[in-house]
């Protein structure tokens, strides 16, 4: 692979309550050795059908108003005509399962409350993977 296009894959425990996982630490790592100073783009991608990425503000109960949010859009009742697991397998069409970033100088560049973030509401799944890929 060269140095242009570099992945890596996060394995993340979420337990089993719906979560707002901020990993912001990890993709500026991963950025610290893929990026080496460049700038590009940044993709998160997360491959499940029951979970997506957010850019949003955590630590001030923005995680929890997304989670809230999210229980009044998709109310886990009977509704549902794709009744394995969770009502969260339409939630991609609202948190998307990507997000793609710049990154100048070989970092991440948020605004100042930004946060990258795992949202996962399916409480039967614990471990998650989540592809982070630098192009630059």
């Amino acid at each position: 692979m060269s140095d242009a296009f570099t992945t890596r894959v996060l394995t993340l425990t979420t337990g089993s309550t719906e979560r707002v996982v901020d990993i912001t630490g990890d993709c500026e790592a991963f950025l610290r050795e893929a990026a080496a100073g460049r700038d590009g783009l940044l993709n998160v991608f997360v491959p499940h059908a029951t979970a997506g990425i957010a850019v949003i503000e955590t630590g001030a109960g923005s995680d929890d108003d997304l989670l809230s949010a999210l229980h009044t859009l998709l109310p886990a009742d009977d509704r549902w005509q794709h009744r394995h697991g969770s009502p969260g397998h339409v939630l991609p069409a609202f948190v998307p399962p990507h997000a793609t970033l710049p990154v100048i100088n070989g970092r991440l560049e948020l605004g100042t409350w930004q946060s990258v973030c795992l949202v996962d509401t399916n409480v039967d799944n614990h471990s998650r993977q989540v592809r982070l890929s630098f192009l630059g």
